[in-house]
């Protein structure tokens, strides 16, 4: 069985051990995948923080773009040598939420034990969040892949692959902003700037990021933010000055139980929280059911910004292509697989946009 370099998970919140594991053939449906670039993303860290739960040893790592290398029997519209956004949208396409369209939220469970890893003396290791891209290939089922332009660059390409279909799903699809409608976004990280852009794309009149720095405010006005508000004290009453009114939208993209405490405090009567950030399992969040009930307000949940790869992965690189979004301006730093524990450290400072883990190929 063939062998490649992976950062393994040994121990919850402990070093990433870059090893040599067996990587499988692709079986039926299955593609594989050479990784170029794959992102450091929040929910990665969560897991490796055990904040998500899971079995160890485990291989993170979900935001990512490459070459397809080979395919199983029975795949159709990938083929070898094309290039590829591979996701954790690991999706059947016959259970009901498949079906209603909705492959963000598959009814049908994946055993992540079962997956294509294995340790060198044949344990198995678990497959992290269905695709584990912190290493140079995956083996990944045909609906998580999407062909991609070869001449896209990679290191953007593997934002597209979460950060960005949440963000911008999140405004475009979850929250269904229409033009001349106003949204919060409540966090100026990797998918609070997408979400701002798409909450721009869609029309909203104003656009107001809420941060806790002074300087990701400023990159959020230029990612397409109207006001920046400080997160302390009591930022929706400021909010509220410059829109009038509430907001008919509040995109909480940061995974922290006590910013959802607060984010009904920004709503417009008729408004609705969108819950995107996700914080970890023992924490929870506290409203008034009664109050949002007689504003009418009300609650979303986004999951990867309930976006359908095939179709919406293809639109986000024309419009990046045509220069109406930003994927460049999001990287902040480029390190390799061997640097992925100083990597996932400069993420943790909040300071980083997005890190990417680029493999020389």
């Amino acid at each position: 069985m063939p062998t490649i370099k992976a950062a393994v998970c040994h121990e919850f919140n402990a070093p990433l051990v870059i090893e040599e594991v067996n990587l499988r053939a692709p079986k039926m449906g299955e593609v594989e995948v050479s990784l170029d670039a794959v992102a450091i993303c929040h929910s990665d860290i969560s897991f490796w923080q055990g904040g998500f739960g899971g079995a160890l040893p485990a291989v993170y790592g979900h935001e990512a773009a490459g070459t397809v290398t080979a395919v199983g029997d029975g795949v159709q519209g990938i083929a070898v040598g094309d290039s590829v956004c591979a996701t954790l949208i690991r999706a059947c396409g016959h259970c009901r939420s498949c079906g209603s369209g909705k492959p963000t939220i598959c009814e049908t469970p994946y055993d992540r034990s079962k997956g294509p890893l294995s340790s060198l003396d044949g344990k198995p290791i678990d497959h992290g969040l269905a695709i584990a891209a912190f290493a140079e290939k995956v083996v990944v089922d045909q609906s998580q892949v999407a062909v991609i332009p070869g001449d896209m660059p990679k290191d953007a390409a593997s934002l597209i692959s979460c950060g960005v279909i949440t963000g911008l799903g999140a405004a475009v699809i979850a929250a269904d902003v229409r033009p001349g409608q106003d949204v919060v976004v409540i966090g100026a990280g990797g998918v609070g700037l997408n979400s701002i852009q798409g909450a721009r794309l869609a029309g909203a009149r104003r656009i107001v990021a809420v941060d806790m720095s002074e300087e990701k405010l400023a990159i959020a006005k230029e990612f397409g933010a109207t006001h920046g508000v400080l997160g302390d004290g009591k930022p929706w009453a400021e909010v509220k000055k410059i829109l009038g009114r509430g907001a008919d939208a509040v995109l909480v993209t940061v995974g922290v139980a006590a910013v959802y405490d607060k984010a009904p405090r920004y709503l417009a009567n008729g408004g609705n929280v969108v819950m995107v950030g996700m914080p970890h399992l023992d924490q929870t969040a506290n409203y008034s059911p009664i109050i949002m009930a007689d504003a009418g307000q009300g609650m979303i949940g986004s999951k990867m910004g309930d976006m359908v790869i095939k179709r919406d992965i293809p639109w986000i690189v024309d419009l990046y292509q045509q220069g109406r979004i930003k994927l460049d301006e999001l990287i902040s730093g480029r390190w390799t697989l061997d640097q992925i524990n100083e990597a996932i450290a400069d993420t943790l400072t909040g300071a980083a946009r997005r890190n990417v883990i680029v493999f020389d190929r």
